[in-house]
């Protein structure tokens, strides 16, 4: 099976929580973005959870960012998801590279730097939803525990974790997230701060072979958990021709005008999926007509 998100609930409902493996999706943004470990582990992390917070939004045609922007050697880490598991991001240095850090773990930390969290929800309202943080680590699953504390009022937990292989490539991904709700008895918090300090890293548990319904047992399991929904998750991205031609019309007259003027075509790449594109000059012409 491919890479899936479970949603599920536990003691009565008191904590719901979500699982992802992602290691197919993570691959092919490595892939998409030629990025380096640690930027893989950077953009794994951030687009795991991406996901998994896009099918918390309820409408079809509701859209969540994540945006880090920090002063580390990565520059800026976006993703977009929406509420069918569909998820895309990029990083603004792919190429960034960093010696490990103390625990001889790729330092996404490091990468990252000090900066912000922003969340921007746009679910069709007039205004979209915008929460901002700074970060509290850069390692994510820490800056968005941070978030969803004070931002949402949501009291979480974020693991998160990428695994490369010798030659690069992505060996595991996935993570978790598990939420209290307002009505939580104090004895089922208690136990769960027990339970969370006392497990194994997300990492060990993708090492290990676990799958999301395994990770969620494993956090959960003594607080009757109940998996709720399996869904397919990936890396999706909805570019094409005609939505990059509406980017180049923004750009405006007197800059196409120039690209003109250079008198060969120009090729232009996605963000997301760095997907590229083709404009003759002829083609150029056509846009500065659109443009008036």
């Amino acid at each position: 099976m491919g890479d899936y998100i479970v949603r599920a609930m536990a003691a009565d409902q008191q904590i719901r929580a979500f699982a992802i493996t992602s290691r197919e999706l993570v691959e092919k943004a490595r892939a998409s973005h030629n990025t380096s470990p640690v930027a893989t582990a950077a953009l794994g992390r951030l687009l795991s959870a991406g996901a998994m917070m896009g099918i918390m939004m309820k409408g079809d045609k509701d859209v969540l960012t994540l945006q880090m922007k920090g002063t580390g050697p990565l520059g800026g880490n976006t993703v977009t998801a929406d509420s069918k598991g569909n998820v895309k991001g990029y990083v603004d240095h792919p190429e960034a590279m960093l010696p490990p850090n103390a625990q001889g773990k790729l330092d996404v930390g490091g990468a990252i730097g000090v900066g912000v969290l922003n969340v921007i929800k746009d679910m069709g309202l007039k205004e979209p939803y915008n929460g901002t943080c700074e970060l509290k680590t850069g390692e994510i699953g820490d800056d968005l525990t941070y978030y969803f504390a004070t931002s949402e009022q949501v009291p979480s937990a974020v693991g998160l974790g990428v695994l490369m292989e010798k030659d690069n490539t992505v060996k595991q991904a996935g993570g978790f997230i598990i939420q209290l709700m307002p009505f939580i008895d104090e004895k089922v918090v208690d136990r769960l701060e027990e339970k969370l300090a006392s497990v194994k890293s997300v990492t060990s548990m993708l090492d290990a072979g676990f799958t999301p319904e395994m990770i969620l047992e494993e956090l959960l399991g003594e607080f009757g958990l109940e998996i709720t929904e399996t869904m397919p998750t990936q890396f999706y991205c909805n570019c094409d021709k005609a939505r990059v031609e509406k980017a180049l019309i923004s750009v405006g007259r007197k800059n196409l005008n120039e690209m003109v003027q250079e008198g060969k075509s120009i090729e232009v790449a996605c963000h997301f999926c760095n997907t590229k594109y083709e404009f003759t000059v002829e083609e150029l012409k056509n846009l500065i007509q659109k443009s008036k």
